[in-house]
């Protein structure tokens, strides 16, 4: 049986927001049906080199797969292998690049559509990369959004940024220079960074924010303080599991007894 390949030109051709967004919906109510099983990511290290790992089932559609990506100093490559489940060949081969950040957005898409307050219209933004860009895509494909202000570290990126968004999301979309001023007074907030450290105090935020953390993905980064996860009302997390093996903005409020695994839930079971 010939095995299918899609190129990154492929995926940006057959696939959009709208479609990623429906598709991840309904992975999340299967996963929470029992006919899904999702795998957390491992890591192998080796000079130079990080292999990233995560599988899943989806008996629903029949199909089980993998996805893996190297990061190195020339940067990350990304490919997503499925498989048959009625004969176990491989079926396909894709670059994933782009995948991966539109399956993101749309994750955060689908928390958004279930968490954040109807009439939501104000959103900030932290990160002017790739992912920051498909987060805005998917928050502006459920919510009317009339403004976003964005901020970046690299002040000209974040120009650039956002007069790119204010066409692809049809919204008005403004660079400022002042992290705890984009977070608060916002319906939603977004942070798409690779910080290290908490992007701003969590006592700026209004009661009501809605919050879409996605950067923090080692033990050793946050993007967010003890004070923002000890005022959060509701914790989400797309897998408790792996949230447990990576998830570096709860570690300092586990510790401190802010929070506890306890006390949260896996989106799909929203």
């Amino acid at each position: 049986m010939p095995v299918l390949y899609l190129t990154e030109s492929d995926v940006r051709e057959l696939l959009d927001m709208e479609i990623c967004i429906d598709v991840v919906e309904e992975s999340f109510r299967q996963l929470a049906y029992g006919r899904a099983v999702n795998v957390p990511r491992a890591r192998a290290h080796g000079e130079g080199l990080y292999l990233h790992t995560m599988s899943g089932v989806a008996s629903y559609l029949g199909y089980a797969g993998w996805k893996a990506y190297t990061t190195t100093s020339h940067g990350a490559r990304f490919h997503v292998g499925l498989y048959s489940i009625q004969t176990g060949d491989l079926v396909a081969l894709i670059e994933a690049n782009y995948l991966g950040q539109l399956r993101t957005g749309a994750a955060s898409a689908v928390a958004t559509e279930y968490m954040a307050r109807p009439d939501a219209k104000v959103v900030g933004l932290f990160g002017s990369g790739r992912q920051a860009k498909t987060q805005l895509k998917g928050v502006c494909s459920v919510r009317k959004i009339e403004l976003v202000e964005v901020y970046s570290r690299d002040e000209e990126r974040c120009i650039q940024f956002a007069e790119l968004m204010s066409e692809w999301c049809n919204t008005k979309v403004i660079p400022c220079r002042n992290p705890d001023e984009v977070a608060a007074e916002k319906d939603i907030v977004i942070c798409a960074t690779s910080s290290r450290n908490p992007l701003f105090e969590g006592r700026v935020l209004d009661e009501g924010t809605h919050l879409n953390v996605i950067g923090s993905n080692f033990l050793n980064r946050a993007e967010i303080d003890v004070t923002t996860v000890h005022r959060a009302d509701t914790i989400v997390c797309d897998s408790i599991e792996q949230c447990k093996l990576e998830a570096g903005d709860f570690v300092r409020a586990l510790e401190d007894g802010a929070v506890d695994w306890s006390n949260m839930a896996d989106l799909a079971d929203v």
